[in-house]
């Protein structure tokens, strides 16, 4: 009995082992601690992880910005990060004394156990758990009821460090903790000095080798995916049948969920951008947007193709088909790193990947009245991914090596019920060159037309 009881402990271990996320290495978690506390002038980090869902049947995602910087995939937990301080001498003639170097430090503070929830969501680790600091990667693991008692601490060895306290904007957590830490101070209200999420964005923007693999096996399952979801398209097939299938896809390769809610407009459905509803049947004639990609141990990916619902794009979806394929090519070709600049929907900034696309569509098409067809593109050209499938970014900046973005131009045409939209991820390399990392799933129109014909 015993042996059996140690078997199935093996296997549950195992199991949970299996199931756990990826990650990048932990020391790189640390090296975004660092630098985050380098871009603070001296002020005190406070993040908050995201609580426990309140129904145990729900999805629990981690906020992205504490992820990013702990890897810590639990819920109900707080880190804070303390930049170094240098020595201060007493000051001549005062009665201030002088101040201690302090070394710089990290602290990620666990909630105590919740055993009864623990029976519905899993066991969780404390801080008292054995080895919790090596787990991980933290410098201190403390109990989160010891948060107050830090930042008390700090402020007593110097008040004005709290008050250049960085936090979450519009967190009521953080607004609550630095409130009561300056009542038991007897001090009056602290205002945070800075919103934690801007410099975070900065870091956030330039992915590592690793988290550029993390995105790539998100991208590989959302092809395989797309392909899944190629093969299903048939007249009579409903638009949520298809999305089911891709789901279902991109979990099998080791997606934990999708990026976002799934996209799969036929007909007239395929000229509205986030059409959502995939109520549709499909009928043969029509073209098809699906828009779908899943999400590989918290990266996302985002990948769009338009496809004939009859196998065969109608001459005149296949011309609109090779113009937005066209304007796609022409804005990857026109990239320049650190130079470049997307998500311009109103062609206002300089060297706008954007104002590329839209000037080879006007020039290539025309539409019923004989008009040129830029004016049916209506949305930017594209965005930032990582662990946002729109990852935070100011896109009035160019943008620079090591970045994840999309190029996905569109035309949308409710007068002829035709909308084509193509979407890549792509990553900018350390020559600043551009790597398409759908570049495994077909773009010419016929590569697309033997896929949903079952010839591939």
């Amino acid at each position: 009995m015993k042996t059996t009881i140690k078997l199935l402990a093996a296997l549950l271990s195992l199991g949970s082992a299996c199931h756990a996320l990826d990650s990048v290495p932990k020391p790189e978690y640390h090296q975004r601690r660092v630098a985050l506390a380098a871009k603070m002038h001296g002020g005190v980090a406070i993040l908050f992880a995201n609580d426990e869902p309140s129904l145990e049947y729900q999805d629990y995602r981690q906020d992205e910005d504490f992820y990013y910087l702990t890897g810590w995939n639990e819920p109900g937990a707080a880190m804070v990060v303390i930049p170094p301080a240098d020595a201060q001498p007493e000051t001549p003639g005062t009665a201030l004394g002088g101040r201690a170097a302090q070394p710089y430090r990290e602290i990620l503070f666990l909630p105590s156990r919740n055993l009864r929830m623990e029976k519905y969501t899993g066991v969780k680790l404390d801080a008292a758990t054995a080895g919790a600091a090596a787990e991980t990667g933290f410098e201190e693991v403390l109990p989160l009821t010891e948060l107050p008692a830090v930042l008390n601490r700090l402020a007593q060895s110097d008040r004005m460090r709290l008050r250049n306290a960085w936090v979450e904007k519009n967190s009521p957590k953080a607004s609550a903790l630095l409130n009561f830490t300056a009542a038991t101070l007897g001090g009056p209200e602290i205002e945070p000095a800075g919103d934690v999420s801007q410099p975070i964005m900065q870091l956030r923007a330039i992915k590592s080798p690793a988290e550029i693999e993390l995105i790539r096996n998100a991208s590989d399952a959302s092809i395989a995916a797309q392909i899944a979801g190629m093969h299903a398209i048939k007249p009579g097939v409903r638009e949520r049948t298809v999305a089911g299938v891709e789901l279902a896809k991109m979990m099998q390769e080791g997606c934990e969920r999708a990026s976002y809610p799934p996209i799969v407009g036929s007909g007239l459905n395929s000229t509205t951008l986030h059409y959502s509803e995939n109520a549709h049947t499909m009928k043969a004639g029509e073209t098809v947007v699906i828009d779908e990609a899943g999400e590989y141990s918290m990266y996302a990916s985002d990948i769009t193709r338009t496809m004939p619902v009859g196998g065969r794009f109608t001459p005149r979806q296949r011309e609109i088909y090779d113009l937005v394929l066209g304007a796609q090519r022409a804005a990857a070709a026109a990239f320049v790193a650190g130079r470049s600049t997307i998500n311009d929907p109103e062609h206002k900034r300089p060297n706008s990947l954007d104002q590329v696309a839209f000037d080879y569509v006007n020039a290539h098409g025309k539409d019923l009245h004989g008009q040129p067809l830029g004016q049916y593109m209506v949305h930017g050209l594209g965005h930032l991914v990582g662990i946002d499938v729109h990852d935070p970014w100011d896109y009035s900046k160019p943008l620079e090596k090591g970045m994840v973005f999309t190029i996905e131009p569109g035309i949308y045409l409710p007068e002829e019920g035709i909308g084509v939209r193509i979407e890549d991820v792509f990553y900018v390399d350390r020559d600043g060159k551009l790597v398409d990392l759908m570049e495994k799933l077909p773009h010419e129109a016929p590569e697309i037309e033997a896929i949903v014909q079952g010839k591939k």
